[in-house]
């Protein structure tokens, strides 16, 4: 583990990648929850968490407000 409470690993299979989500403490026990993907279900995944990474980069990060929006 590292100095979080979770780790993820993923390694490379003959067939695609097996994920692997480490938790520290899921009700007072560690616990992994492992998944193999194909290539195609692991460029799906991974371009979910891409999404999911920009969506909420957008609401993280305030923007200036756009010509004849905001407060005047």
């Amino acid at each position: 583990m590292s100095d979080r409470d979770w780790t993820l690993r993923v390694t490379p299979t003959e067939a695609g990648v097996r994920l692997e989500l480490d938790l520290a403490d899921l009700d007072g026990a560690p616990v992994t929850a492992a998944i193999a993907l194909d290539r195609a279900e692991a460029r799906r995944f991974a371009r979910a968490m891409l999404a999911a990474a920009g969506d909420a980069a957008e609401r993280t990060f305030p923007h200036p407000p756009v010509d004849g929006e905001g407060p005047q």
